[in-house]
């Protein structure tokens, strides 16, 4: 048939049609999509414009209004702090009440009247002991009536508001040891600690006499009974960032004023279950009188340290029983009682393969081997402790501790560190970390941990503009969810901010030891529980993907309350997830005295991953009336 036939140009130019209403249906479909993704994510330039500003007298805050937005469009999110805002109600919510004010200082798994129920053997009572599904609350723990915004770092290393945390006993009962002093109507900090007269500041100088703390070997460090975190927070001028744990005991507030002091803490005890920390985590371990027995249990509790220190690491121990002849009479011990104690001391530490580095007047320093070659074959001399076999090394979520030594990575020669040697601090924290570098994390290799980096320094630079205050000091205590490798802390390291990096606990691949190799710190969590920390002690907290991983476990409402008790009062909130996991989301905090807004992923409107950005409107509980007689 010839080619110029009708029904061949007929087919054509029904092709054609065909072609042009695919083509036209298509672009309409482009258009209506960019037209609504538009319509829905506010510039931002937009975003750090008050909604109604008030006056800012800190001495006078005044309580927001109870009925947030629910336009996720039209309301313009401030992150400065103010204290009274008034926010349009357009639709309603199921709002949640606020508790008793007799909750203003709850944290669900440390509860005083809860671990009572518990052994006291080893202190048992002490650890997390969590409230049943029937015992969870569904209000909102209140700020104290005068709560005010903390001081700025570096200023609340040495001050903080005393209507914050409304406690005076450890400012009478360490008044000799200058802990803390009450000055009008604030804290103030003096550095001092019970062995350290002279200040934190001397007393870190005077180790650093026996080992180097400020060339960059040594970056981490875990502060075992910190009392309120001095040792801690002087060590983050020399780049050495401390995990400081100690229990809620009759010390009452002690890790609260470390955390409103800006510096890192958690709620914690060694007891009778290994910290939630990996294996090799920390390159320094520090004891000053934190009153852990470390020589009973057949030294569990410095089996635990050793678990937890890199190959290379340092113990510190100050305070009972070391210099001992010319301490024991303030101690109210006999000599006989605390020469016994440090025998076994040392015993425990041989045991451990660790060399005594030096003991000096009221300090001693021991050093764990840089690998198990020559451990593994003393046992031949110390059959106590065996070498732990078959054992997940970084297992810390409510796993009990071993009287065993928890083996190293095999090394070719006695001179290699077990594991991987890290780079000096701050090159530390971009270098390959070690467990990358020998394939033992799944599906990470060091080109995914380089674009991951990459990623982060986006991201951080689109959240610079969506939340200005992000790098000028409005935000000190930050929390990542879901930390990944850590990529988020390291975008932010050159910040005057610190990042609690959270690894769900059962993870997998789990990558809280990778966050601890890159010079960074943090601990497992399982996020359908509460989080071993004080109400009120995070300026910002990061979700990415958090709530993908947990909708199917446990219910949500519970984790953003959680997450609201441990917001500070005009605090950021930073969500990454589906449109739908956000809506749910939002629906939620919309009953929360927050206020939020979804908007487009940094890469543009196509990407199905959204960011919901939320605030907590500043608002206290009530000042109890006393009832008339």
């Amino acid at each position: 048939m010839a080619n110029g036939s009708p029904k061949h140009h007929h087919q054509l130019e029904a092709k054609r049609k065909r072609l042009t209403w695919i083509v036209g249906v298509s672009g309409l479909c482009v258009l209506f999509y960019v037209l609504g993704a538009w319509q829905h994510s506010a510039p931002l330039t937009n975003l750090t414009q008050s909604i109604t500003k008030a006056d800012c007298d800190v001495s006078n805050r005044a309580a927001v209004s109870s009925n947030p937005s629910t336009s996720s469009s039209s309301v313009a999110l401030d992150f400065d702090s103010h204290h009274q805002s008034q926010i349009n109600n357009t639709t309603s919510v199921n709002e949640f009440p606020p508790c008793d004010m007799s909750f203003s200082e709850y944290a669900p798994c440390q509860d005083t009247q809860r671990g009572r129920k518990f052994d006291r053997n080893m202190l048992k009572y002490r650890e997390r002991h969590c409230p049943t599904k029937d015992e969870l609350l569904l209000c909102l723990i209140p700020a104290p009536p005068k709560y005010k915004t903390p001081f700025k770092w570096p200023q609340s290393r040495d001050y903080a508001w005393y209507d914050n945390i409304p406690h005076k006993e450890l400012s009478i009962e360490k008044a000799v040891q200058n802990w803390i002093q009450v000055e009008g109507d604030r804290f103030r900090f003096p550095g001092g600690g019970t062995m350290f007269p002279r200040g934190a500041d001397a007393y870190i100088d005077d180790i650093n006499e026996l080992i180097p703390l400020t060339d960059g070997s040594i970056r981490t460090a875990i502060d075992t009974g910190c009392g309120v975190a001095s040792w801690g927070a002087y060590l983050l001028k020399r780049d050495i960032i401390s995990m400081s744990f100690a229990p809620r005991d009759t010390h009452e507030a002690q890790v609260w004023f470390a955390l409103e002091r800006g510096v890192p803490g958690m709620i914690g005890i060694m007891a009778s279950q290994r910290l939630p920390y990996p294996a090799r985590a920390f390159d320094m371990a520090h004891c000053s009188r934190c009153l852990i027995p470390w020589h009973k249990y057949d030294g569990m509790y410095l089996i635990e340290v050793d678990r937890v220190l890199r190959p290379g690491g340092y113990w510190i121990l100050s305070g009972p029983p070391i210099h001992w002849k010319k301490h024991w009479k303030g101690w109210e011990r006999t000599q006989e009682d605390l020469k016994q104690e440090q025998d076994a001391i040392e015993d425990v530490a041989k045991r451990l393969c660790w060399k005594k580095v030096v003991e000096k007047d009221d300090l001693s320093v021991w050093q764990k081997p840089l690998n198990h070659i020559d451990c593994i074959a003393s046992r031949k001399t110390y059959k106590t402790p065996h070498i732990c076999k078959s054992d997940n090394p970084d297992a810390g979520w409510y796993k009990e501790m071993e009287v065993c030594i928890t083996p190293l990575p095999e090394v070719s020669s006695s001179d290699e560190v077990a594991g991987g040697a890290v780079e000096k601090w701050p090159a530390r924290a971009f270098a390959i970390p070690p467990r990358i570098r020998s394939g033992s994390i799944p599906g990470i290799t060091a080109e995914k941990f380089k674009e991951d980096n990459n990623l982060w320094k986006d991201r951080v630079t689109n959240y610079k503009h969506i939340i200005s205050p992000l790098t000028k000091g409005r935000y000190r205590n930050i929390m990542d969810m879901n930390a990944q490798l850590g990529g988020f802390a390291a975008a932010l390291a050159k910040y005057p901010v610190w990042v609690m990096n959270v690894v769900p606990a059962n993870s997998n691949p789990d990558t809280l030891g990778v966050i601890y190799e890159r010079g960074f710190i943090g601990t497992y969590q399982d996020w359908c529980e509460a989080v071993s920390t004080y109400p009120r002690t995070y300026d910002l907290i990061h979700a990415g993907g958090v709530f993908s991983i947990y909708q199917d476990r446990c219910d949500i409402t519970h984790i953003l309350l959680e997450m609201d008790r441990i917001l500070r009062p005009e605090g950021t909130v930073i969500f990454r997830d589906t449109v739908e996991v956000l809506v749910k989301i939002q629906t939620i905090t919309n009953g929360m005295r927050w206020k939020s807004q979804i908007m487009d992923h940094e890469s543009g409107p196509f990407n199905p991953e959204k960011i919901l950005v939320a605030v907590k409107t500043y608002w206290t509980g009530e000042k109890k009336q006393k009832q008339k007689e």
